[in-house]
């Protein structure tokens, strides 16, 4: 089986940076593309940045140039750097993966969430 465990939010101020984490364990072949995600209170769940299994990343407009989606492989562990955080940012972060185990073919995988509050 496969585990995605998120970690790194918190509280924070306006301005302020945090790192999220989202660590991948089981039995993996591969990994493909992963995801972050994030859902408001009251609000749907919205894509926030994406990395593929090649690099490539790309990112909802409202984060451009404020999060930095990335990867260690060796780690199976997807990053997001998130800077200049905005009280609209406030919401359960969670990482999703298209993950190959050594048992069965690709599917998706969700972590459980971390809250990330951003103060005015």
């Amino acid at each position: 089986q496969v585990q995605l465990v998120e970690s790194g939010g918190g509280l924070v101020q306006a301005g302020g940076s945090l790192r999220l984490s989202c660590a991948a364990s089981g039995s993996i072949y591969s990994i493909n593309v992963m995801r972050w995600y994030r859902q408001a209170p009251g609000k749907q769940r919205e894509l926030v940045a994406a990395i593929t299994s090649g690099g490539s990343t790309n990112y909802i407009d409202s984060v451009k140039g404020r999060f930095t989606i990335s990867k260690d492989n060796a780690k199976n562990t997807v990053y997001l750097q998130m800077n200049s955080l905005k009280p609209e940012d406030t919401a359960v972060y969670y990482c999703n993966g298209w993950v190959t185990t050594s048992r069965g073919p690709e599917r998706l995988y969700w972590g459980q969430g971390t809250q990330v509050t951003v103060s005015s």
